[in-house]
């Protein structure tokens, strides 16, 4: 049987051997010319077609229709076929005896062929079905990344392959190769080299691929405790990467069975996370703003052929699968329980919830793992567009406003814990320590989302759509101690009342009464206090506010002349000594260099302290001022306070993203 040349013309394939060939399989549109022998030598099924077409055949006796019924006798289809013309193809020349290649990729379909043509051991030794069980158990299943491609060849072979155990028994095999390794660097421990992928091995250094023997980690590094090189963690982690991209091109009902059996072996978190990203990257088109050039030309340039993309309702079960599978962060630390999903990956996957219409249940749940890190979010992750008809602004507020709502809930109840495991181990100083220290990072995190939170105010505030009770309420949702100085919220309300100038008079102050006037500093409030925009109780309040901090500016200057001339009677004293030692010893010079210095030194002092009086004279006056315009109430007192004192300010305009304050161009 060794001299049958296969080939193929058109839509018939033939064998040829120099014999004229008895039967012909029809398989989808294509028909083998094959030999009956070789066939029913091998596969059973194919044997009782045969001998059922013979033992009818022979029952019409009539010699003048002998043609006929042999072309009638050659025809045999098979619609049912599992697999495709491929696969029979190489079935049928397994039973010729000719050598064939099995791989990854085809092992179940031949499988599902060899069980679908009854090609067993019963009936002839080495048959197709106990070939394939072997390279399943020996090959694929010892193999991660070949058990992923196996499983994804199943997707075509239903129900055949889940009758026979395939889709099981690659499911398990997964899970259990993936839970056999703690961490990602020594996850995938299988050859790495493979033929013909060149996908990530040309970029591996030869130092990097000499570190495993025959392409296989021989793991005598971990077993020597000695640490791995950076060339061994490349191949790693391309490795790792690799695995994950496999299983990244599952369809969903097998990836849901992998990730619950994940589950089920106890898998690590990050090996979760990290697969759930890859796959939703992979499978929901436009996840990330930054990168959708990017995987669109890594789509249009890769050599094969890219799936067709899911459905909106595909897109939607994928996601909220994605959402439901994500391990959840605990609430017991101030810190994130993995830092594998990013917060603006979290953000991406809320945005296309929004878009896709995703459940309320799913939605939340997004809402409520973005608040676990909401400190490391950034200001482009905020700014998610409305996609609601029923919302009027530009961006979601009410979404971040529910956020920042969450995050504040998780802070007080690790507050509270830490003050019941204070109050239930009082003795315990590692208790007290780590929840000083959670305290400590919970202060921190929320100055962060204050400065975030006055800077989305700041972006928004342009929207002329915004209310001015959404404005306040976003403003107002954070306590006073998340923000240190309220200038950057003095920029938002500077920006809202600029773009919205035809608000009420009341409006106008509730919007200004979000900032407080101690906290603004200086420079804040000397923009304030020339700012035509804020209402007039508001430019009271900077002036009245500004006073007590020139006053304790003052007090602090005087306090400081005090000590200062305290230092400097006590110095003379010292100088005086070391003088008349000096003079004893014939070094009056210097003694007189000294004082000539001390008395310059007073001069100077008595100059800072009538100076500082006089300031507090200026002061006082203005004092009064204001409590006499306070009393009067007029609508033009602004103007007799700048002819009281002769004040001219210009107008200024505060630029939202910068503390400076910046002058109109003159014309």
């Amino acid at each position: 049987m060794a001299a049958e040349k296969p080939s193929s013309r058109g839509q018939a394939w033939f064998c040829t051997t120099g014999l004229p060939t008895d039967v012909v399989i029809e398989i989808a549109e294509m028909s083998f010319h094959l030999h009956k022998f070789p066939l029913m030598s091998k596969s059973r099924k194919l044997h009782q077609l045969i001998t059922e077409r013979e033992q009818n055949n022979g029952a019409e006796g009539e010699e003048e229709e002998i043609e006929e019924v042999e072309e009638d006798f050659q025809h045999i289809a098979l619609p049912d076929f599992p697999g495709d013309v491929e696969i029979f193809e190489v079935a049928a020349k397994f039973c010729y005896g000719v050598k064939i290649e099995i791989t990854a990729w085809n092992v179940a379909a031949l499988r599902c062929a060899a069980e679908y043509l009854e090609m067993t051991e019963e009936f002839a030794e080495e048959n197709l079905v106990a070939r394939t069980e072997r390279f399943l158990s020996q090959s694929v299943l010892r193999s991660l990344r070949e058990t992923v491609r196996t499983l994804k060849s199943c997707e075509d072979l239903l129900p055949m392959a889940e009758d026979l155990g395939l889709v099981q028994r690659c499911v398990d095999s997964i899970a259990v190769r993936a839970s056999a390794s703690t961490d990602l660097s020594s996850l995938f421990g299988w050859p790495v080299a493979e033929g013909g992928s060149g996908r990530s091995d040309a970029k591996l250094s030869h130092s990097a691929v000499a570190a495993l023997w025959n392409g296989i980690d021989s793991g005598i590094r971990r077993k020597n405790g000695l640490r791995p090189t950076a060339a061994t963690s490349a191949v790693a982690a391309a490795a790792t990467d690799s695995w994950f991209e496999d299983l990244a091109t599952l369809g969903l009902p097998f990836y849901k069975r992998v990730i619950s059996a994940m589950k089920d072996k106890d898998l690590s978190a990050e090996v979760i996370e990290s697969s759930l990203i890859s796959y939703a990257k992979r499978s929901i088109p436009g996840l990330s703003r930054s990168n959708r050039n990017q995987t669109n030309a890594k789509t249009s340039s890769n050599a094969v052929a890219a799936a067709p993309l899911p459905s909106e309702a595909e897109q939607r079960e994928l996601l909220e699968t994605v959402i439901t599978n994500l391990p959840q962060s605990s609430k017991k630390s101030s810190s994130s329980s993995s830092e594998q999903v990013t917060a603006r990956f979290l953000f991406g996957l809320l945005r296309t919830a929004n878009i896709l219409r995703a459940s309320e249940a799913s939605r939340t749940a997004l809402e409520h793992r973005i608040a676990s890190q909401l400190e490391h979010a950034t200001l482009d992750d905020l700014l998610m567009p409305s996609y609601s008809y029923l919302v009027e602004t530009l961006y979601d507020v009410d979404c971040v406003e529910r956020i920042v709502s969450y995050f504040l809930e998780e802070i007080e109840e690790r507050l509270a814990l830490a003050a019941s495991a204070k109050d239930d181990e009082d003795d315990d100083d590692s208790e007290e320590e780590a929840a000083a220290s959670s305290s400590c990072n919970d202060k921190s995190k929320l100055l962060l989302v204050g400065k975030l939170v006055d800077a989305y105010l700041s972006e928004i505030a342009s929207d002329a759509n915004l209310k001015p009770d959404k404005f306040c309420d976003l403003a107002l949702a954070l306590p006073d101690h998340a923000r240190v100085f309220d200038d950057g919220l003095y920029r938002a309300v500077d920006v809202y009342l600029k773009a919205h100038p035809k608000i009420t008079e009341e409006e106008r102050e509730r919007v200004s009464g979000v900032m407080d006037c101690q906290k603004l500093t200086l420079e804040a409030c000397t923009h304030a206090a020339q700012n035509e925009r804020l209402p007039l109780r508001a430019v009271v309040q900077v002036l009245f506010f500004e006073q007590l901090q020139l006053r304790r500016a003052i007090a602090g200057t005087l306090m400081a002349a005090e000590e200062a001339e305290g230092h400097e009677e006590e110095e003379e004293q010292g100088v005086m000594a070391l003088a008349a030692g000096e003079r004893r010893e014939g070094g009056g010079w210097r003694t007189s260099a000294a004082i000539r210095e001390n008395q310059v030194l007073r001069l100077d002092m008595d100059s800072m302290r009538s100076r500082v009086q006089g300031l507090e004279r200026e002061c006082s006056r203005m004092r009064k001022a204001i409590e006499r315009m306070d009393r009067g109430g007029a609508a033009g007192g602004r103007g007799k306070l700048a002819r009281r004192f002769g004040c001219k300010f210009g107008t200024q305009v505060c630029v939202s993203h910068h503390r400076a304050v910046v002058a109109p161009r003159k014309s």
